[in-house]
């Protein structure tokens, strides 16, 4: 049988550095007040008994658990059929990584998953959340202001009239300036990619949406909506379908756009799933694409763009670097004292919009 190898202690440490086991404790913990010969000792002698400090005493001094929730506001089925969580999530997982920091992931597939998730975080089990892919009436904010924990958000929220701001007190008004969060400037996106279409002289383009309780969707509905205007007869309603963000949502759509306007000669959808639903319709009701009818989405994944045929026109956001930089955000607040309860007025991070660029393939 073979017996249990001992842990080293804190007690082992401060033997092999010769000093006390108060100083070992602020050394590992990542106090002041310790000279940088004896601190320099203490960490050779960690190194060399291989100590792993006990994360739940550590917690107990530093108030800190070195973990972040990341919360998506989508069932399990969307989110791992998904590229663009996939990729965000890698983003925030290196940050993380980075800072030594673990990720806890939690998904709510409905209602009765809120309540399980604000229990989790106002049970203290982590240092703050990165919540993403809101609903325009998703209770999820509410709750976690009421967990009080430390929060950035995927995305421009849209809190609705009367909901309070986790952190401002406040209502609708000014709440952006109250948030932080990560987003991509999709109506700016949208503009482009519709001008894009009318400069290769097509006039009947046609609008797929994604799902309009995301504020994504409809800034990407107010950017095309703001190009078609400058166009004759550019605002037909009937060239706007609302989808969903998911490939079979973009065939739905698709199939009703034709059977509505069989002369559509362009389509800008709002995410490359969706794009990826409207071409194969398109191939199937015998329409060539872009001799016919010109295609562009939105997102750049290229697991999807490089696939479709033929390879997708879409405006890319950096879907990664926005979740390294929700990640980022949140240590830098924690690290400062930002999202500490009571912390001076002005000291909150402003959002951040990141620019979209056109990339141009054979589908437009």
């Amino acid at each position: 049988m073979t017996e249990a190898v001992s842990r080293p202690t804190l007690e082992a440490v401060a033997a092999r550095a010769g000093v006390s086991r108060a100083t070992v404790s602020r050394v590992v913990n990542g106090g002041d007040g310790v000279r940088e010969p004896l601190a320099e000792r203490v960490r050779r002698a960690v190194e060399e008994l291989g100590y792993v400090p006990n994360q739940a005493a550590r917690s107990l001094v530093t108030r800190r658990h070195d973990a972040v929730a990341v919360v998506i506001a989508e069932p399990e089925s969307r989110v791992f059929a998904d590229p663009f969580f996939a990729l965000q999530l890698r983003g925030i997982s290196k940050e993380l990584t980075a800072h030594d920091n673990q990720l806890v992931l939690l998904l709510t597939e409905g209602r009765a998953d809120h309540a399980r998730v604000a229990r989790y975080l106002a049970g203290g089990h982590v240092d703050g959340a990165l919540v993403f892919s809101l609903h325009l009436d998703d209770p999820l904010p509410g709750l976690i202001q009421d967990a009080g924990v430390p929060t950035v958000f995927g995305g421009r929220p849209d809190w609705g009239e009367g909901t309070r701001v986790p952190g401002s007190g406040r209502g609708r008004a000014g709440a952006d300036q109250d948030v932080v969060y990560v987003d991509c400037d999709n109506r700016g996106g949208a503009r482009v990619a519709v001008r894009h279409l009318l400069d290769l002289g097509r006039r009947r383009v046609a609008h797929i949406t994604g799902a309009l309780d995301q504020t994504s969707a409809v800034d990407r509905l107010d950017g095309y909506r703001d190009v078609v205007a400058e166009v004759p007869g550019g605002c037909d309603p009937r060239l706007v379908v609302e989808s969903d963000f998911t490939p079979s949502g973009g065939e739905r759509a698709m199939r009703e756009l034709l059977a509505r306007c069989p002369d559509v000669d362009a389509v800008f959808a709002a995410n490359d799933l969706t794009a990826l639903g409207a071409l194969r319709v398109l191939r199937e009701s015998g329409r060539r694409v872009p001799e016919d009818v010109a295609v562009v989405g939105f997102d750049d994944m290229v697991p999807v763009t490089e696939q479709t045929d033929p390879p997708l026109t879409t405006v890319r956001q950096d879907i990664e670097e926005m979740g390294r930089l929700m990640a980022r955000l949140l240590l830098q607040g924690l690290a400062d004292g930002r999202h500490r309860e009571g912390a001076p007025a002005g000291t909150a991070a402003a959002p951040v919009i990141l620019p979209t660029t056109l990339i141009r393939r054979a589908s437009a």
